[in-house]
C-alpha cells in the first residue's frame, strides 16, 4: 500500500536550469536587436533611394542649366547689338532723306542738316556709353592718343594737340579708339635754351 508520502515524493519539481533560461533571453534580445536593426535598414534604403532620386535630379537640372546657358549666350553673342542696331536706322532714314535734297542749292542747309544728323547719331551712341575723346588743345597722352605726325608751331604750348586726323572713342571708359593727332614741336629761342639746359651748358 502506498503511503501520503510515496505520492509527495513522487510530485518533484523539475526545474529548468538558469543557463537555459539566461539562453533564452538572450535569443529573445537578439531577435529585437535584428527587428530593430532590419526596421533602421530598410529606413536608411529609403533614405538612400530619396538622395540618389535627388542627385540624379540635381545632375539633370545642372546639365539642362548649362545648356540653357549656352544658347543664352550664343543669342547674346547674335542678336546682343540689336538694341544699338534700333537706335541708328533712324540716322540712316534721316541721311536718305538728306541725300534726296542734295540737289538743292542752299549748300548751308545741307551742311547744317548733316550737322544735326551727326549730333542725333553722337547723342545715340552715348546712351550705349559710347564718348567722345576731345584731343585738340590737350596735353598729348599716349594713353588715348596716337601722333601721326609733330607740328612746329610758335601758336603751341610743346607737347600740345593741334589738329585730330581721327577723333577717338571710349566705350564706358575704356578706349576703343586712340585719336590720331598732331603734335606740336616747340620752335624758336625758347626751345634751343632747352636743349642747352639739358646739355649742362
Amino acid at each position: 500500500m502506498k503511503t501520503k508520502k510515496d505520492h509527495t515524493d513522487k510530485k518533484i519539481k523539475v526545474e529548468k536550469p538558469e543557463s537555459v533560461d539566461t539562453a533564452e533571453k538572450e535569443i529573445s534580445f537578439e531577435r529585437d536587436e535584428l527587428k530593430e536593426l532590419a526596421e533602421t535598414l530598410e529606413v536608411k534604403e529609403k533614405e538612400a533611394k530619396e538622395n540618389y532620386d535627388r542627385y540624379l535630379r540635381a545632375v539633370a537640372e545642372l546639365d539642362n542649366f548649362r545648356k540653357r546657358a549656352a544658347r543664352d549666350k550664343a543669342d547674346i553673342i547674335k542678336y546682343g547689338k540689336e538694341d544699338l542696331i534700333k537706335d541708328i536706322l533712324p540716322f540712316l532714314d534721316s541721311l536718305d532723306r538728306a541725300l534726296e535734297h542734295k540737289e538743292s542749292s542752299d549748300a548751308q542747309a545741307f551742311k547744317d542738316g548733316i550737322t544735326l544728323i551727326q549730333d542725333q547719331l553722337l547723342c545715340c551712341l552715348k546712351r550705349h556709353g559710347v564718348e567722345r575723346i576731345e584731343s585738340v588743345g590737350a596735353d598729348f597722352d599716349p594713353n588715348f592718343h596716337e601722333a601721326m605726325m609733330q607740328v612746329e608751331s610758335t601758336d603751341h604750348e610743346n607737347n600740345k594737340v593741334v589738329s585730330e586726323m581721327e577723333k577717338g572713342y571710349l566705350l564706358n571708359g575704356r578706349l576703343i579708339r586712340p585719336s590720331r593727332v598732331c603734335v606740336c614741336k616747340k620752335t624758336g629761342d625758347n626751345s634751343e635754351c632747352e636743349i642747352s639746359e639739358a646739355n649742362g651748358e
